[in-house]
């Protein structure tokens, strides 16, 4: 566990009462980790760059090729 000492504002130490009140949280720390929590998969969440959609575009418009078995998949590719 990492431990830091933090300066914030009088308005987010409320805000961090209401998360611990809320969420019957023990201490700071742990709404601060809840508010983390919260938000890491809306930040960290990777955005799809425009090549890979014009690239999955193009494969997705692509016929399909009906093997069956693997005797038939061996025959026309093997």
């Amino acid at each position: 566990m990492v431990q830091a000492i933090i300066n914030i504002s009088e308005d987010s130490n409320r805000v961090l009462n209401v998360v611990k009140a809320k969420y019957g949280l023990k201490d700071k720390s742990a709404a601060i980790d809840r508010i983390v929590k919260e938000f890491s998969n809306e930040l960290l969440e990777p955005e799809l760059r425009p090549e890979y959609l014009e690239r999955a575009s193009r494969i997705d418009k692509q016929t399909t090729v009906k093997i069956g078995t693997i005797e038939n998949l061996r025959k026309l590719y093997g």
